[in-house]
This record gives C-alpha cells, structure tokens and sequence, in this order.
C-alpha cells in the first residue's frame, strides 16, 4: 500500500546521472536521476492564527549519524515548538536539527519531525528545503509535477492503487452516535459533550443487526450518510467478537469459545465485510479498530510470566487470535474505503522492555495470517478503553532524584515510557522497523484519560525521594497502572482531534464515555460476560496489578452498560476542563 509520492521520489533517487553527479528531477524526465534527498511538509491543522505541521525527509546520498533540514517562510510564520527535532528560527530562516535519539538516517531512510506556528495572512509552503546544505526536491513543490500542497483540511495523498487517504480523519467530520448521544445528553450536564463522535461497538454477532431493537450496522452507515452530507465523514466500528475472547479478563470475555474460528469467520467478520462492502457506503471513511485486548495477552499472560493464564495458554497453542484477526484484515481490507486499525494494548501493559518488541512481532504475525498483509494495515490504536495519561509534563523517564531515576519508582517501575504519547510514536517506530508502512498513523483513545479536577497536580512532586517526586507530579492518579476496570477519579480526556501530533492520526473517544467496563457484582447475563475482581471496589488485587487494591467505582452494571454515576465523574474530571 503506497500512501506518499516520496517514496516514488526516493526510488527514482536510484537511478544516478553518466557522471555520477545527482541530479534534480526535471518534471516528465524519469531519466535523469533524483534529488539527493526529498521532503514532505504537509500542514495538518489551520486555524487562521496557527497551525501545526509535519515535516518527512528521505535521504537519498551516503548514510548520515547527524542531520539538519532548513528552509525559509515567505510570510510570517513563527514557529512556537516542535517535536523530534531541535527547531530555531531566525527571522524567516529555520533550521531543524536532529535530537539525540534519532540522528541516524541511512541511505533510502526517513525521519519525521513536527511543530506549532502562529502566522497571519499567508500561511504558503516553502519553495525550497536543504539536508545538510544540499537541495532537496521538495514533493509538490516546484520541480515536482504532482499536486499542490492541499492545505489544513486536506488528508495527504491518495493510495493510487484503494484510493485510501493517508489520514482518514484529516478534512473530515466524525460520525456521533445517536444512541450514546442521547443517553449522553439525559444526564445533566451532558449536553456539553454529547455531540462528541465515539465508536461503534459491534461485540456480538447480534450486534450487526441490532441488540432489544438498537440500531445495526446498516442503520448507523445510513445514518453516517445523513450526517455526511456533502463533506467527508469517518465511522468508527470496534471489531471485537474474537474466539476466547480477553483471555485475561472476566467482564468482557465473548459469546464464542476458544474453538470457534469458523463460527467468528462466517457469522461475524463475513457479514461484517459484505455490509462495508455495499457501494451505498462507499463514500464514508470506515475506520475499524481490530480486536482490542487481545493479542498482547499471548505475550504478557501466558506460561512462563508472572501474569500466567490458562485461557490465555490455550489461545496461544490453537492461534486463533492470530488467525481471526489476520481473516478480519484481510476480508475488512478488501472494502477500499475502510481503513483498518489494530489495537496496540498502552504504555502500562506493554512499555516494559520484555512486552515491547514481543508485542510488535505479535502483531505482525497477526497481519500475515489468513492471508492478511501488513498493506491491509492502516495503523494501530493505543490505550483504547483505558486510562493511561496522554501526556505526563511533571516529569521525564529521564529524570533522577538524588541519582535514582525514574524509571526506578514504584509508579513507573522500569517502564521505558510514562504516558501514552511516547509510547505510541515508539511502537510506530518500532513496526515502522520490522515492515509496516512507513506512513502508519496511530490513534490514541482520549476517552477517560484526562484526570482533572482538583486532584490534577500543577508541578512535579517533591525532591524527598523519587517517589514523592513521580506520584506528587503523575496526572495518572489510579493506585496501579495495572487497574483497568471503572476507576474512581478519571476524566474525559482530550477531545477528537485530527492529526494531534507527530504520527498520530487522531485522538479519538472509541470507548464511549459512560458505558461501564464490567460490574462490580457478579449480574447473571446471556451475552458470556463474567464477573471480573478488577471491578469489585473492595478487591486487593493481584500479580497483574502489584496486589493493589482495584480503584474501581461500586454499583457498577455490565459491561457495556450505561453507568450514570462514572459518566458524570468523567466530566467533572475532565481535562481540559468542560466550559
């Protein structure tokens, strides 16, 4: 799957001049060789006073161990900060020098930079960009005969061969639930958020054609259409039916037991993608998110770790996890106008250095089977469903307090991250690495993660022990990052956001705010879903959580669930604060 003409552009780099000298592109001319280097700056957000970009840039000449991309603004821009690199301006001049920790660029490699600007007027790309001194072709600048540079609300270049965006949710508005919304907008209060977009959960079979008369499948592309009107509109659909479902957990485990691929194939994934497929939807942006909890379970909580589950052990040896969600990337990946998403676990499960790399090669084990490639994936979503923090500013996993570090607390406990952010740019790096698309765009889940209210810290903690620095400053205020279940004191996080950050596609609220995570008592049910400790407020816990006591909120009913008591925690604890 090719989602940027600068991998074009580097390729033609191959090609060198009778002299050996490289050459600059000429339009029409695929003879001559390629630029040296290329880059691709795309502005991702405008509004009117400022901006956010991204900036890619291949090198095409000898392999680099430091680098340096300048180039010069014709209007006013002043760039405010950046990130994955060091950017300075000088009046119009800027210049972006590589951090300490990605300086290496080999020959053919690429490295992504972004930042933050303010401007008034004219806020034009600029003509022309130098590596290191030399020129580089500037994809859809003057000597690249392709388009024009698209704008804020443009999503990148279009796949030739699916006609995919690189970003689905760039330009585009974000389907709202109308069944969340209204159960959103009954509570007090709620109105201020219910017109926010969340996803759409089909957890069962029954779930495609509508649950006690609730809108199906069809019903919500129908109503997406309505709401798309003559704009683009992307749909959010949580594909999660997995055979053995959450092997790990109780309150979400499925309706299909360990054996049931066939059933998971025929019955769920197979109407599933002939409904996406119906040329009726084919102008919406379908964006699924691939079984969420599941595949890091065959790397963390199987025999030989600490966190050891029989459930998880017979997942592993029968590879039904890999097997359904390999057919569902392949069958889902057929549809052109769907963009597929893995769920990539959070920092707290799997940011220790044993689960990182693992989990990555889990995942593309997953992609390559039943026929899936990784071109059938679009990217991968992070903390879905969870709490970990977007950003932790009070502190740094490279700090250290009277010579201890960081990541020698209790809280971070040698984690290589401290929130959700950095971990996910460094599992796209990592998957970048091993062969998915270099273009991956990640999401994060922002649903419950705010952690507001007055319990949020406005400064790092106290210099007595690092201990006292890291949880006096941690937004994260749950007892153990290993606590997932309706935790007391979270908020609502950062709203939907296309193309946030550096590599992230979107924040998005997959997990509609309000809908418990499992109840707090064992409720007698049909639809296979057990009653998980994690969920009883008066459970001390176990190896998974440091025998921590759960931090989950009492009353709460089934998964899934409306629960009135967390929805209106969530705004009162939301960050930023709800006006």
């Amino acid at each position: 799957m090719s989602r940027s003409r600068t991998a074009m552009l580097a390729a033609l780099a191959l090609v060198a001049g009778a002299s050996g000298t490289a050459l600059a592109v000429v339009p029409g001319d695929v003879g001559l060789a390629a630029a040296p280097c290329t880059v691709d700056y795309k502005v991702q957000n405008d509004w009117g006073s400022g901006f956010t970009a991204n900036v890619t840039v291949t090198n095409n000449s000898a392999a680099k161990s430091a680098w340096s991309v300048k180039w010069s603004y014709a209007g006013n821009q002043r760039i405010t900060n950046g990130w994955n690199a060091k950017v300075t301006q000088s009046g119009a001049a800027v210049t972006a020098a590589n951090e300490s920790y990605n300086g290496s660029l080999a020959t053919g490699g690429s490295v992504s930079f972004g930042f933050q600007g303010t401007y008034s007027g004219s806020n034009a790309v600029p003509a022309a960009f130098t590596l290191d001194g030399v020129t580089c072709n500037v994809d859809g600048g003057p000597t690249d005969p392709g388009p024009t540079d698209p704008g804020p609300t443009d999503p990148g270049p279009t796949d030739p061969g699916t006609g995919r965006v690189d970003n689905p949710y760039a330009g585009a508005k974000v389907y709202v639930n109308p069944e969340w919304s209204a159960k959103a907008a009954a509570e007090p209060g709620g109105s201020r958020v219910s017109n926010q977009p969340t996803g759409v959960w089909l957890d069962r079979i029954a779930a495609i054609n509508g649950v006690n008369g609730g809108m199906g499948l069809r019903a919500h592309l129908d109503e997406a259409l309505r709401q798309k009107g003559s704009g683009e509109l992307v749909v959010q659909l949580v594909v999660y039916n997995l055979p053995g479902r959450d092997c790990a957990a109780l309150a979400s485990n499925g309706e299909l037991g360990p054996t049931e691929i066939d059933k998971y194939k025929t019955q769920y994934i197979d109407p599933i993608a002939a409904i996406l497929a119906d040329s009726k939807y084919r102008g919406l942006r379908i964006v699924t998110t691939v079984e969420i909890d599941s595949l890091p379970n065959l790397v963390t909580n199987v025999s030989g770790r600490p966190t050891a589950t029989p459930n998880c052990d017979v997942m592993k040896a029968n590879g039904n996890y890999q097997k359904g969600v390999g057919y569902a990337l392949n069958k889902l990946g057929d549809v052109p106008n769907v963009y597929n998403y893995i769920d990539a676990g959070h920092h707290g499960w799997l940011g220790w250095d044993d689960n990182f790399g693992a989990s990555a090669d889990m995942f593309k084990s997953a992609a390559t089977a039943e026929g899936a490639t990784v071109a059938d994936v679009h990217g991968f979503i992070v903390n879905t469903a969870n709490y970990s923090a977007l950003k932790e500013n009070n502190f740094k996993i490279t700090d250290t307090v009277n010579g201890t570090s960081v990541r020698q607390s209790k809280w971070v406990d040698w984690n290589r991250y401290t929130d959700e952010l950095s971990y996910a740019q460094a599992m796209r790096d990592k998957l970048v690495s091993i062969g998915f698309d270099s273009r991956l765009g990640m999401l994060i889940d922002t649903s419950r993660n705010g952690w507001g209210g007055t319990q949020r810290p406005a400064g790092p903690g106290a210099t007595t022990s690092v201990d006292t620095y890291v949880n006096g400053g941690r937004y994260d205020r749950r007892i153990h990052l290993g606590n997932w279940c309706n935790q007391a004191g979270a908020g609502l996080g950062e709203r939907p956001k296309a193309a946030p950050e550096a590599g992230i596609d979107a924040y998005v609220w997959m997990k509609p705010p309000g809908e418990s995570d499992g109840a707090s008592k064992e409720i007698p049910n049909n639809e296979g879903k057990g009653f998980d400790r994690m969920c009883d407020p008066t459970y001390t816990g176990n190896a998974r959580n440091g025998n921590s006591m759960s931090g989950s909120l009492p009353d709460a009913p089934l998964s899934g669930q409306w629960f009135s008591a967390q929805f209106q925690q969530l705004m009162q604890n939301a960050y930023p604060p709800l006006s």
